[in-house]
């Protein structure tokens, strides 16, 4: 049936009936999609659509979520979001996440935000955050082309993990890493990409995988901007921890970041700490009691603390440069730790974990030598199968460029301008260049 043949209820508007017959009997989901988003004015829309039927029946129960995932999608999306009509139960969110057709959603990205967001704003109404996290799983894995897709659903998903705290059931997600931008397939705006490497970030840092949240904080940190997020400042204070953590340093911000973050760090409490770094543990213990209040306003007081908890370690390393052989009594004036036992402990530790090359006689004497690096055939397997996958991403990448009718007509131009070469602007909207995410 055509759109423009619906009945009409009292006053000129589509009742739900009528829209539930659009459903039900379009063979053309574009049409759909252009009837749904336009049957009504949009102050009238959702209320109509978060109703029943005029005999009184719940339309989800007609619908079925793959066939008709347009129109299960807005009516869903509808509902969640009305403070006038019963929560859809779960199992009915549950089985659109799980049975919906790709194609049919991504012709209406907003409603699948929308659609996200009701579901978290669900579970958080009944007071039960973590009910949502299985629904969104099942929307982000099945919506996209490819994981590689960042969406607005990454965000939404990986927020929630973390306010949950339920951090090891985004693994899956954060290990395939983002390589493609698509505005038509999500309503992508700037602090999506924001809040998804940030959450990303804490995530791996509550699990203690160091390597993986720098690199999440640190794409947080350096995405540009004219002006600095407040969120991109946030991302700096964990970066910087998280470094402390796991070199004893920080290193230098990529250059493309904003300068104003620096800036604002150099200036904060975590400046003066980073600067202090690595101290006796008495000296550092003492000047977090004094910040206390504003490590636990910015929720990283537990990072502080493991980085104070590693600052003997760091002291230890730095003696390895200067002494060959030092006591444990000795070792312990310079980190400050009065028990040669525990200096002891620490010291076993290290050598357990490779950190330093060092053995300790009976006399308490500690003997330092060079580091030999050691490899088993388990990481050598493991660095080969992550550089096939880096190789075999990086050429999908290269296809892409290469089969982009903008890519070509640029290149050429520019090869016939004598400036051959790959410029910002010629990289095709789907690889994140030309044409800029919406901003909000």
């Amino acid at each position: 049936m055509n759109a423009a043949g619906s009945s009409h209820g009292a006053g000129g508007l589509a009742s739900l009936d009528d829209v539930l017959n659009q459903i039900t009997s379009s063979s053309n989901p574009g049409s759909l999609h252009n009837y749904l988003r336009s049957f009504a004015p949009r102050e009238v829309r959702d209320t109509i659509l978060a109703s029943t039927l005029s005999s009184g029946q719940d339309p989800l129960a007609v619908l079925d979520p793959q066939r008709n995932t347009l129109g299960f999608l807005y009516i869903l999306s509808a509902k969640l979001h009305s403070a006038s009509v019963q929560t859809p139960p779960l199992h009915v969110i549950e089985a659109f996440c799980s049975q919906f057709d790709p194609e049919q959603a991504r012709l209406a990205p907003e409603r699948v935000t929308l659609l996200a967001k009701g579901i978290v704003r669900a579970s958080e109404s009944s007071n039960n955050a973590k009910y949502a996290l299985a629904p969104l799983y099942s929307l982000l894995t099945r919506y996209a082309p490819h994981l590689s897709y960042l969406t607005t659903l990454h965000a939404i998903f990986l927020r929630t993990c973390v306010a949950t705290g339920h951090f090891t059931f985004a693994l899956p997600i954060l290990s395939v890493p983002i390589t493609s931008v698509d505005t038509s397939i999500s309503d992508l705006h700037y602090n999506d990409n924001l809040i998804y490497h940030y959450s990303g970030g804490v995530a791996l840092g509550a699990l203690k995988r160091w390597r993986e949240a720098e690199e999440f904080l640190e794409i947080c940190v350096s995405a540009p901007a004219q002006v600095p997020a407040a969120i991109q400042l946030e991302a700096y204070k964990k970066l910087a921890l998280v470094q402390l953590i796991q070199y004893g340093e920080t290193n230098p911000p990529p250059k493309y970041a904003h300068p104003a973050l620096s800036r604002l760090f150099k200036n904060s409490p975590y400046g003066f700490f980073v600067k202090t770094y690595p101290a006796q543990t008495s000296t550092l213990r003492s000047f977090a009691t004094k910040e206390q209040e504003t490590f636990t306003q910015d929720r990283n007081m537990g990072l502080i603390n493991q980085a104070i908890d590693r600052a003997p370690v760091w002291l230890i390393k730095k003696l390895t440069a200067t002494y060959l052989t030092l006591g444990l009594g000795d070792i312990g004036k310079e980190v400050g730790i009065e028990s040669e036992e525990e200096v002891r402990a620490i010291i076993l530790s290290m050598i357990d974990a490779g950190e330093i090359n060092a053995s300790i006689s009976a006399d308490n004497t500690v003997t330092f030598g060079d580091v030999v690096p050691k490899f088993s055939k388990e990481d050598l397997d493991r660095v080969v199968v992550q550089a096939q996958e880096h190789n075999r991403v990086l050429q999908e990448v290269e296809r892409a460029i290469n089969a982009s009718k903008e890519y070509l007509t640029k290149a050429m131009k520019h090869k016939d301008d004598g400036g051959w070469g790959l410029e910002e602007d010629m990289f095709p909207p789907s690889m994140g260049g030309g044409t800029p995410w919406a901003e909000d």
